[in-house]
């Protein structure tokens, strides 16, 4: 069931998203001065975590020079600098963490809202769905844009911090460390800050390796959410169908199919765990040596008298932060490879939201301009010279010119595949493929009950009311259209939250949409076998009641039952179209 629908509004260039064209729009938005705000917070936080870590290098050359010179004061001086540091580093660390999953929860509720937007917006959801441009939105608006803002602050924020400690601690080892002398071939050769240098030269190698045996896990791992994805929707269908599966006695069907699923998901995952392998093979080598290797650089200069132990361990130290920060790119790899599955991810699906409306007209069913539906100052709704087609721009079938007024009964007939279900989907605005017009009433409330009609899982009062809001009616109105479409027996049972769509059986369900068009007291119904499971003597009395009660609107119904006929008033038949 639908409640009028909006034209779209103007799509953007879907060759221009980039992953900063998903990031950035939030950080200008409404909500820009709250995200900047805490973003500044967060970023300050982490200078101070900066600022720690230097006092904390500084630290190591009293406390190990108190212990090598065993002087007892300034030993007990070091461990009330460490409380002093380690208190501050535990608030602060603790506050920077809460703050940034404050900013995230921001970021990905703003995301969230406007993704659904667009996809909901101008019907882009059906049109996906109908077109299969992108599998799985549900998970991209869920599992991705989730990913996209915490992983994209944490790797941000990491980054940024890792750059300025990078520079803090450059400037540490290169003062303590000084040069490094020696003779070459006779040549004296003095080499500034060699440590420096070779922590540089040490990430570098291990950077190449690294991206060398990792970049496959970008392309894996896109693919592993597609995989998971379509398994789970799988099961989520099963679930949903159980009856109907049930009844066909379909289980060991379906215990293939979820199995050849899931064989996608273990393969894939194979070469996951394939490349994963190597990754961590060359990532544990780098970070076992990375433990031994700036003693053995430092150690000759300290074996030459140039620097006492305290001095070693505070090179140590700063070596190893260097070297980590230089090798963050090293350090992130893994988490890099699976932000880009998920912008690829997100890319992919903003194109297919961009790209829906240009797909239709690009179709050879539209080159000639399509179905163009519009609203006008009229008061009737009007087809002219209307034709229906395929999406591949095979005839369907055509209806030529036909006015419906308000209070009007009109039938549609035809032979199975005439395109009769099309034609409601055309003057919903649902379907493009063809050419002609059609003018809707600029002020009319049209209502479309398909033969299964959606039934959220909620409240009995907010399936009835769908598409409007529980609250939009009293308690009095459900109770007087339950009763007046024969389902008494759920007066008393408006706050039951259930899901519907199992609890009901097919005739409750349309009996509760033609209670929902008593509700909503359209313009204009239009039924597409929406009484086909019924009996005659209840399809009879809804449909008296419907005409009884609401009788200025105007009913277009599509039925295979001759008996329909007696309410209607006049019949439009479409033929197909010739091959």
């Amino acid at each position: 069931m639908s409640t009028l629908i909006s034209a779209p509004n103007p799509q953007a260039d879907p060759s221009k998203v980039t992953a900063w064209s998903l990031i950035k729009p939030y950080w200008v938005s409404e909500e820009r001065w709250i995200a900047r705000g805490l973003l500044a917070l967060v970023i300050s936080l982490n200078m101070l975590l900066v600022y720690i870590n230097v006092r904390f290098n500084g630290w190591n050359v009293g406390f190990y020079n108190s212990i090598s010179s065993k002087n007892w004061s300034a030993f007990l001086r070091s461990l009330t600098e460490f409380s002093i540091l380690a208190f501050s580093y535990i608030f602060i660390i603790t506050a920077r963490i809460w703050f940034r999953q404050l900013l995230e929860i921001r970021w990905r509720r703003w995301l969230t809202n406007r993704f659904l937007e667009r996809w909901l917006g101008g019907h882009a959801f059906y049109r996906i769905e109908r077109d299969r441009l992108a599998d799985n939105p549900d998970q991209r608006i869920s599992d991705d844009l989730q990913s996209l803002a915490s992983t994209t602050l944490s790797l941000s924020l990491d980054l940024l911090s890792t750059v300025v400690t990078l520079f803090s601690f450059i400037v540490i080892l290169w003062k303590i460390a000084g040069p490094l002398s020696f003779t070459f071939l006779g040549t004296p050769i003095t080499i500034p800050g060699y440590m420096v240098w070779a922590a540089a030269l040490y990430a570098l190698i291990g950077s190449f390796v690294i991206q060398r045996y990792g970049k496959p896990l970008v392309a894996i791992n896109y693919q592993q959410q597609r995989v998971e994805a379509d398994f789970r929707f799988m099961l989520i269908r099963l679930r949903e169908n159980a009856e109907q599966i049930a009844l066909y006695n379909g289980a060991d069907t379906e215990r293939q199919h979820a199995g050849r699923a899931f064989k996608g998901i273990y393969d894939n995952w194979r070469r996951i765990m394939s490349f994963t392998r190597r990754l961590t093979i060359v990532t544990s080598v780098y970070t076992q040596l990375a433990n031994i290797f700036p003693l053995l650089i430092a150690s000759v200069r300290y074996f030459a008298g140039a620097y006492p132990i305290g001095v070693l361990f505070q090179i140590s130290d700063a070596f190893g932060t260097v070297s980590e920060s230089f090798s963050w790119f090293i350090n992130s790899f893994s988490t890099l490879a699976g932000w880009r599955a998920t912008v690829n991810r997100l890319r992919e699906f903003v194109r297919s939201i961009d790209e829906q409306h240009t797909r239709e007209a690009m179709s050879p069913a539209t080159e000639h301009g399509g179905i163009n539906r519009h609203m006008a100052d009229v008061t009737s709704l009007q087809t002219h010279n209307l034709s229906l087609a395929l999406p591949n721009g095979t005839p369907l079938s055509r209806v030529g010119s036909t006015t419906v007024k308000p209070g009007e009964r009109m039938l549609i007939t035809g032979p199975s595949g005439s395109g009769k279900s099309t034609f409601m989907r055309a003057l919903a605005g649902l379907w493009p493929f063809g050419d002609g017009s059609i003018d809707v009433p600029v002020s009319a409330k049209l209502l479309f009950v398909p033969q299964v009609s959606y039934m959220p899982i909620d409240t009995l009062r907010a399936a009835l009311a769908y598409p409007s809001e529980a609250e939009a009616f009293t308690d009095e109105a459900y109770r007087d259209v339950l009763h007046a479409v024969q389902l008494d027996e759920y007066l008393e049972r408006l706050d039951e939250h259930s899901h519907w769509a199992r609890r009901m059986s097919p005739g409750e369900q349309q009996r509760l949409a033609a209670a929902r068009v008593l509700l909503q007291k359209p313009d204009f119904v239009f039924l597409d076998e929406a009484t086909s499971a019924l009996d005659s003597p209840t399809e009879q009395h809804v449909y008296e009641t419907l005409l009884n009660r609401l009788p200025n609107a105007a009913f277009v119904s599509i039925a295979h039952r001759e008996s329909i006929a007696a309410f209607h008033t006049e019949t439009l038949d479409l033929e197909r179209a010739a091959a």
